[in-house]
């Protein structure tokens, strides 16, 4: 058996990075030198480590233009510093003025939480989004096609993770002092590249519990079609 030579073993990696650059500066040769001074993003983007969502490329920003902390099912946890850090380094330093959570349709984390299927250390994380399950159990009933259950569940987590982003006293903080910060729940759907906003636009003056009722009354509709 022939070992590869561990300085290859990733060379067209490398080719790609070196193709790329090349690239960015044919099309714009002040790229770099660009962003080299430049983070001063709008928009921080809490989404899901897929491979398949990228962040920037889904609503065509460059890079400077969005601040992205991405984790397995876009989970937003009070105890999680990583999350917590990211989010108040882009409002108190980066004065990001719009946090975006964006789930995506397919998310294998929300359909092994679904499903109560074991995935090994992970599940300690889906925990989260199996605690968002058993909260909204009435929208996600045995009758419904397991397609529709999915969907809902990655719908219904966004909402329970905005919810907790505004209940963070790094955003409840910057509402206090009047900064410019909203909060936004957004869904990515993979079969067409389509970003759906699910009614979760949250503001300083807004009442979050008044808003979660108005989103979740699509499902009451559905339940009753």
């Amino acid at each position: 058996m022939t070992i590869p030579n561990s300085a290859n073993v990733l060379e067209h990696l490398f080719a790609k990075n070196r193709e790329w650059a090349s690239s960015m500066v044919e099309a714009d040769p002040d790229f770099f030198t660009r962003l080299v001074s430049q983070q001063a993003p709008d928009f921080l983007w809490i989404g899901c480590a897929d491979s398949r969502v990228p962040a920037n490329a889904i609503v065509g920003l460059l890079p400077g233009e969005l601040f992205v902390h991405r984790n397995i099912a876009n989970v937003v946890v009070h105890t999680d510093l990583n999350c917590l850090s990211v989010l108040q380094f882009a409002i108190d330093l980066l004065k990001v003025k719009h946090v975006i959570v964006c789930g995506h349709y397919g998310c294998s984390g929300v359909h092994a939480a679904l499903g109560d299927r074991r995935v090994g250390l992970a599940d300690n994380w889906l925990r989260h989004v199996k605690d968002v399950h058993q909260k909204h159990e009435r929208y996600l009933g045995e009758a419904l096609p397991k397609h529709v259950r999915q969907d809902r569940l990655c719908e219904l987590n966004v909402i329970e993770q905005v919810t907790n982003v505004c209940e963070t006293t790094i955003v409840q903080d910057a509402w206090s002092r009047g900064q410019d910060l909203t909060i936004h729940g957004w869904v990515y759907r993979l079969e067409d590249g389509g970003l759906h906003d699910l009614g979760m636009t949250v503001g300083p003056s807004d009442d979050i519990k008044s808003l979660t009722d108005q989103s979740l009354l699509r499902y009451n509709k559905a339940s009753l079609d």
